[in-house]
């Protein structure tokens, strides 16, 4: 029977990659695709063939008598064939003026490669081995043996970049695709219709959250991740079930319940970035126009979501019917 804390660690590993954006979940494994081609190559294997799935994820809407705000919980990572843009989420997306991802990914990866590299290395002369005590260190070089990553691939690296990598590299191997993501899918289709997209984050303002952590804490970070490794895929397998059934409740089970037990990145990851992005909708209500927000699943569900903290401002948000 799995235990409690294994269940909070695998949660956090989910709800790491439900919260981080895509754009940093994109370019994770980029050190490795850098460093060592054929082993990454031979990590990731074929990648299973893709079924054509419908499903139906959650949206809301906010209105005035001159604005709409459209709601889209997100997952950033998944596999190829689902086909959630339609009906309901599809009429809404056509129809509004501009869309709000997170962050707006740059048309030249360059630039993302470069704030990652500036934010996510050690300083000169560190070692991310060298940081770590010897039972994270054991962990952390056998979870490297299992995904055939090159022990000196991350050696540059902060601890909690280690962390993040580490939770993509498998979901890579089992057939997720960053190009398959719900913002990906979502920033081609606004190009397509020339609507602008606007972003709530900066790509600093979100490695920030990270690189803000004491070392102490991300090699905790990196601890706890590297418990949830192999059964990482299982978890967001679940947790793409779940959103693409609009299970709301599980949902919030399997992404922020056992994140609670990290109170300053749960706080950091989810609430004061859901306070932020509630005074930006509120704000925007005064201006006319219809407005589709896509933000990770996470944000829009539980007792800090983005609507509650709305709700406490004055304003309602109803779930749209699919």
């Amino acid at each position: 029977m799995m235990t409690m804390t294994m269940t909070k660690t695998l949660r956090t590993a989910a709800s790491t990659l439900a919260l981080t954006g895509a754009l940093l979940m994109s370019f994770a494994s980029e050190p490795l695709l850098a460093k060592d081609q054929t082993s990454v190559a031979e990590a990731l294997g074929a990648a299973p063939a893709p079924a054509a799935k419908d499903i139906n994820p959650a949206m809301w809407i906010v209105r005035d008598a001159d604005t709409t705000i459209y709601l889209f919980g997100t997952v950033h990572v998944l596999r190829p064939g689902l086909n959630w843009l339609k009906g309901d989420v599809k009429a809404a997306f056509d129809g509004s003026d501009e869309l709000v991802l997170e962050v707006v990914e740059p048309e030249d990866p360059a630039v993302t490669q470069s704030i990652i590299a500036s934010m996510a290395t050690n300083p000169q002369g560190t070692t991310l081995r060298s940081l770590l005590t010897p039972p994270v260190l054991g962990k952390y070089e056998s979870a490297l043996g299992t995904l055939n990553i090159p022990p000196a691939a991350l050696d540059g690296y902060k601890p909690w970049f280690a962390a993040v990598t580490l939770t993509t590299v498998p979901l890579l191997m089992q057939g997720y695709d960053p190009n398959s993501g719900a913002e990906k899918i979502l920033s081609i289709a606004a190009k397509a219709q020339s609507k602008p997209i606007g972003q709530l984050e900066t790509i600093e303002q979100q490695l920030g959250i990270f690189d803000k952590l004491g070392i102490a804490e991300q090699i905790a970070f990196l601890d706890v991740t590297l418990d949830g490794v192999p059964d990482v895929t299982t978890q967001i397998d679940a947790m793409v079930e779940a959103w693409g059934k609009g299970d709301l409740t599980v949902l919030d089970t399997l992404l922020n319940e056992g994140f609670q037990s990290y109170p300053g990145l749960y706080d950091a990851l989810l609430t004061d970035r859901n306070q932020n992005w509630a005074n930006w909708i509120k704000a925007r209500m005064d201006k006319p126009g219809t407005v589709f927000i896509a933000v990770g699943a996470a944000h829009l569900v539980g007792k800090d979501s983005v609507q509650v903290l709305l709700e406490k401002q004055g304003i309602t948000s109803t779930r749209v019917a699919q």
